[in-house]
C-alpha cells in the first residue's frame, strides 16, 4: 500500500469558476466527493484519490494505492473527473500519518465524507487505536542515493562480508520481469543503534531501486519482552506497508530468562504470526543485538520455511581496524595521529565497528578540548562513562557458590590448574604453543551448563588466560548456512568474532544430519579445523544431553582428540532443587513459609520422576507461578491487612504444579 501527495496547479475552469467564493468550493468539493467514491469503486476498491484543499489556485490531493499500480496513470484516470485541468502535477510518497493528516483537512473541507470510513475501507483504521508497549513507527527513503554510496556504506561501516554480498545480488539481473514475493527476508545484527538504522536504510534502498520492494515508505516497530502487542493493530501496519517493508527491532540488550523469556516467545509468535501471512507482500527485517541468539532462533522457529540473509558487522583485526579510525578522521577534516592508531595496536585482538566507533570518540573528545580547542584543556569537566554492568565479586568465587554440580566444579579446577601449569611451560621455554582447552558438557535442561560456561569465560579472563573472556552462544541456526558452500565462512567467522574468547555450542548433536555429506557435516568438518587454528586463544566449549553427544563426538575422527576436558552436570536432588527456590526468592526480596519449604520438596521428589524434567528451569517456572498465585490471593484480601511482610511471603497455597508436572492420563486399550 501506497500513500502519496499530489500537488498540481489549476489550468483552466470551466464556466469561470470563482474559486474565492465559498458557496462556489464548498460545491467543487462535493462534487469531488462523489468523484472520489465513484472512482474508488471502478477500481475495484483498488484506489482511492481525494481532494484535499485549495490554495492560491494550487490544489492537493491524496492518494491511497493497494496494488502496485502506476500513480501517473491513476492520477491521470482520476483527473479527467475534475471539472477544471491541471498542470504543474507533483507526486510525493508520504507517511500513513502525512495521510491521515490529509483525510483529516479533506472531511473539514468537505473533499470527503468520513476519514475513518476511508481507513476502515482499506482495513488499516486500527493503526490509529492504542498499541500498548509497543512502539510504532515510519519513515520514507531518500531520493537519488546511486549505487556507489549504497556499497560505500557496507565498507565503510564494516559490513562487507555479508552486506556487500547481499547488495550484489540485488543489484544483479532479475530474472523476473514481474513482482511476485520476497525470495529472502533479513536479520540485521549490531548493537549500534544509529548504526543499525544507516545499515537498513541502505538495504532497503538498494531493494527499492531493484523493483525488490514498491515503497520507499517503510514501518518500524520497537518492542522488549515487557511489551504487549495486539494483534489488530500489528496486522493492520502490515496492511498498510503491502509492498514495502517492516523492520522490528528488538530493544533489550541482554537476552531474558524466566517470566520475561515467556514474554518474549510471546511476543515473537504474535509478530511471526502476522509476518508469515504477508510474507510474500511485505518484507520483514528483523534487527537484534549482537548477542541474541535465542531470540533469533524464536523468530526463526515461528517463521517456519521462510529463508533469512543475516547481516552483521565484520570482525577486523589491528592493520584494518587502524584504517577504519582513519577513515573516520578524514570523514571529519581531522587529522589522525599515533594516539589514535595506538588504541587498536592489539595484534591479538579482534574489534568490530560497535568497538572501534566506541575507541574514536573517546580519542575524539579528547582531541577536541587538547588540540582543536585547546583553552579547555585544563578545565574542570565532568564525564558519564557509561558501560555495561558487570558482574559483582570474583568469577571463580560465583562458581565455588553455585548450588551442586560437585563433579562439574571439580573437573573445572582440575581444567583451570591444567591450563595454569602449561601456560608456565610454555613461558619458561618447554613448550611453543599453548594446549587446546576445549570442553564437552553433558547434562540435562537446567542444569547450568550456559552459567558456568559464561563464568568459565571470565575466569579464563581474570586470570590472562584469554584475552576477551566472552561468552558466544549459538546453535545449529547459527552455524549451518541456506546453500552448499555457505557454511564453512559462516563457522569461519563465528571463530573471528570468539577469538579470545569462549564458543559455546549448545545441542551440538543437532549438527548430526541423517545423511552424509550434507550441511551438518560441513559444519562439523569446518569447526573440527578452526579449533586447531585457534587453539591458543579461543575455547569450544560443545553442550547437549549425555546420550545424544556421544553420537555426536562419534561423527568425526577428530573431534574426540581435541577435546581436553569432558564435564558432567548431574541432575540436582530435591534439597539442593529447594536450595536454588530460596535462592531465587531471595534474589526477588521473597521468602517461603516453612509450609511452602515442605511442599516444594514434595513437588520436587514427584516431579523428578518425569523424563523432561528441567532441574533449574523447573524450579524458576515454579516460582513464577507462585507469584502469579499469590497475586490472586492478594486482591481478595482486604487492602489494610496487605503488610510489608504479606508481601514478600509466599504461602503453601501459592504452591502449584506447573501445566508440564501434572501426569498425564493414560488410556487402556482393550479389558
Amino acid at each position: 500500500m501506497i500513500f502519496y501527495k499530489i500537488e498540481a496547479i489549476i489550468d483552466d475552469i470551466e464556466n469561470n469558476l470563482d474559486l474565492n467564493d465559498r458557496k462556489v468550493m464548498r460545491t467543487i468539493a462535493n462534487e469531488l466527493c462523489e468523484k472520489s467514491e465513484s472512482f474508488y469503486h471502478k477500481s475495484k476498491q483498488q484506489q482511492f484519490v481525494f481532494g484535499v484543499g485549495l490554495r492560491n489556485e494550487k490544489m492537493t490531493f491524496g492518494m491511497i494505492l493497494r496494488t502496485n499500480s502506476d500513480k501517473d496513470d491513476v492520477f491521470s484516470k482520476y483527473q479527467k473527473l475534475l471539472p477544471f485541468e491541471l498542470k504543474k502535477v507533483s507526486f510525493e510518497e508520504i507517511t500513513f500519518k502525512a495521510l491521515n493528516s490529509m483525510l483529516n483537512s479533506a472531511v473539514r473541507n468537505d473533499f470527503i465524507y468520513d476519514d475513518d470510513d476511508v481507513l476502515a475501507s482499506f482495513e488499516i483504521g486500527a493503526i490509529n487505536e492504542r498499541y500498548g508497549s509497543v512502539s510504532y513507527g515510519e519513515s520514507v527513503l531518500e531520493d537519488g542515493v546511486k549505487k556507489d554510496k549504497v556499497f560505500e556504506v557496507a565498507d565503510k561501516n564494516l559490513f562487507r562480508e555479508t552486506l556487500r554480498p547481499e547488495l550484489e545480488r540485488i543489484y544483479s539481473k532479475n530474472i523476473c520481469n514481474k513482482f511476485k514475493g520476497h525470495p529472502v527476508h533479513y536479520i540485521l545484527r549490531t548493537d549500534e543503534r544509529n548504526l543499525r538504522k544507516e545499515i537498513y536504510r541502505t538495504l532497503l534502498t538498494a531493494l527499492y531501486d531493484n523493483g525488490r520492494i514498491q515503497n520507499k515508505r517503510y514501518c518500524f516497530v520497537d518492542y522488549h519482552s515487557e511489551s504487549r502487542l495486539p494483534g489488530v493493530t500489528f496486522d493492520a501496519l502490515y496492511r498498510s506497508c503491502e509492498g514495502g517493508a517492516m523492520v522490528i527491532r528488538y530493544g533489550n540488550e541482554t537476552e531474558t530468562d524466566g517470566e520475561y523469556a515467556r514474554r518474549d516467545e510471546e511476543v515473537v509468535s504474535a509478530l511471526c504470526e502476522t509476518a508469515v501471512k504477508y510474507k510474500n507482500k511485505v518484507l520483514t527485517i528483523i534487527c537484534l543485538p549482537t548477542v541474541s541468539n535465542k531470540v533469533k532462533d524464536l523468530f526463526l522457529m515461528n517463521f517456519g520455511v521462510t529463508s533469512f540473509v543475516e547481516i552483521f558487522e565484520d570482525v577486523v583485526h589491528k592493520g584494518q581496524a587502524q584504517e577504519y579510525l582513519r577513515n573516520k578522521a578524514k570523514e571529519l577534516k581531522i587529522r589522525s595521529d599515533k594516539e589514535l592508531t595506538a588504541l587498536s595496536d592489539d595484534e591479538d585482538r579482534c574489534y568490530n565497528s560497535s568497538e572501534l566507533n566506541r575507541i574514536f570518540d573517546e580519542w575524539y573528545d579528547k582531541k577536541l578540548r587538547n588540540t582543536i580547542y585547546p583553552q579547555y584543556k585544563d578545565a574542570q569537566t565532568t564525564k558519564v562513562k557509561l558501560k555495561k554492568e558487570e558482574a559483582k565479586g570474583n568469577a571463580y568465587d560465583k562458581l565455588q557458590e553455585l548450588i551442586g554440580l560437585s563433579e562439574a566444579k571439580k573437573v573445572m579446577n582440575q581444567a583451570l590448574n591444567f591450563y595454569k601449569a602449561q601456560k608456565i611451560f610454555a613461558d619458561r621455554g618447554y613448550s611453543n604453543s599453548h594446549p587446546a582447552m576445549h570442553m564437552v558438557f553433558t547434562g540435562n535442561p537446567g542444569t547450568a551448563k550456559t552459567t558456568v560456561a559464561r563464568l568459565f569465560a571470565q575466569i579464563m579472563k581474570e586470570n590472562g588466560l584469554l584475552s576477551k573472556g566472552e561468552l558466544y552462544e549459538v546453535g545449529r541456526g547459527d552455524i549451518v548456512g541456506k546453500y552448499v558452500g555457505s557454511t564453512a565462512p559462516i563457522v569461519q567467522n563465528l571463530f573471528k568474532k570468539a577469538k579470545g574468547s569462549v564458543l559455546f555450542i549448545d545441542e551440538a548433536y543437532s549438527l548430526v544430519d541423517d545423511r552424509d555429506g550434507l550441511y551438518g557435516d560441513e559444519a562439523i568438518n569446518t569447526i573440527v579445523q578452526e579449533m586447531e587454528n585457534n587453539r591458543e586463544d579461543t575455547v569450544v566449549i560443545f553442550a547437549g544431553y549425555p546420550d545424544k553427544m556421544e553420537g555426536f563426538l562419534d561423527k568425526n575422527p577428530g573431534l574426540r582428540s581435541r577435546i581436553a576436558f569432558n564435564i558432567p552436570f548431574d541432575d540436582y536432588n530435591e534439597e539442593e532443587l529447594l536450595q536454588i527456590a530460596e535462592l531465587t526468592a531471595e534474589k526477588s526480596n521473597m521468602q517461603f513459609t516453612d509450609e511452602a519449604k515442605l511442599k516444594l520438596k514434595d513437588l520436587f521428589i514427584e516431579s523428578k520422576k518425569s523424563a523432561d524434567f528441567g532441574n533449574g528451569r523447573f524450579v524458576r517456572n515454579v516460582f513464577e507461578k507462585a507469584k502469579m498465585e499469590q497475586a490472586n490471593r492478594l486482591v481478595n484480601m482486604n487492602y489494610s491487612d496487605i503488610t510489608n511482610d504479606v508481601l514478600s511471603t509466599l504461602t503453601a497455597s501459592d504452591i502449584v504444579i506447573p501445566e508440564k508436572a501434572k501426569p498425564q492420563k493414560t488410556c487402556k486399550i482393550g479389558f
